[in-house]
Parts: structure tokens; C-alpha cells; sequence
């Protein structure tokens, strides 16, 4: 969990909170989504600023944990495909790091344990 506030477009923010509603999260997980969401900062997407993890952008994290570093597509969850590193908007990593901006360094209780990640690099696709 980073102290600044994440930014999301409307639709992002309602479909994280479906995410929540139908459980697809750890308890844990759950308790820090709606924590960030109830502070988010909501945009309209041409108001986005580009450095921010969102839906079609490519992004470069490096866990600090594995230290190693990583690049993810996230993409709708209807356009994903794993074979061209095409990922779900809605997957684990995706929702940890969502509305998060470049320099954004992160705690995250994934199913197999905790996480830092800090993000890299954003890019539109």
C-alpha cells in the first residue's frame, strides 16, 4: 500500500468494486481495495495521466521480493491472451497495482504472500 491516492476513470473504479462483490479477492485484499477506493482519485480517461497503470497500457514492475523485473499488458478481460502477454485488467498483479503511477513503490498481500513492487514504466498500447 503506497500513501498517495490511486487515480481511476469511472469504469475501472466500478468494475473493481464488482471485482470485490463477487469475492474474486483475499479477505486481506478486499480491506485494501476498498481502503484505496474510498480515497481514489476519479478521472475521466482523457484525463488520465499517462504514466498511470490502467486498462491497454504496457507496464514494466519490478518485484523487489524475486528481484526481478517484469512488463504486463493489461487489457479488458474479454482481449486477454496469455500467449501474447496480454493480461487480464481483473488478474492479480493488475489489481494490486492499478491506478498506481511510475515511481509508486507497493506492499501487496498476494495469495502466495506479500509483495513489493515498484512500478517502472507505463506506456499506452
Amino acid at each position: 500500500m503506497s500513501d498517495k491516492n490511486v487515480i481511476l476513470t469511472t469504469g475501472i473504479y466500478n468494475m473493481i468494486k464488482d471485482h470485490i462483490r463477487r469475492k474474486k479477492v483475499t479477505k486481506q485484499e478486499e480491506e485494501l481495495l476498498l481502503l484505496e477506493l474510498k480515497h481514489a482519485n476519479q478521472v475521466y480517461r482523457r484525463d488520465l495521466p499517462e504514466d498511470v497503470v490502467t486498462v491497454n497500457r504496457r507496464v514494466k514492475i519490478k518485484d523487489h521480493t524475486e528481484n526481478k523485473e517484469k512488463e504486463f499488458m493489461f487489457v479488458a478481460t474479454t482481449k486477454t491472451n496469455n500467449k501474447k502477454g496480454k493480461l487480464s485488467i481483473l488478474c492479480d498483479v493488475a489489481v494490486a497495482t492499478i491506478g498506481r503511477q511510475v515511481g509508486d513503490v507497493i506492499n501487496w498481500p498476494f495469495k502466495d504472500g506479500e509483495r513489493k513492487l515498484e512500478i517502472l514504466q507505463v506506456e499506452t498500447i
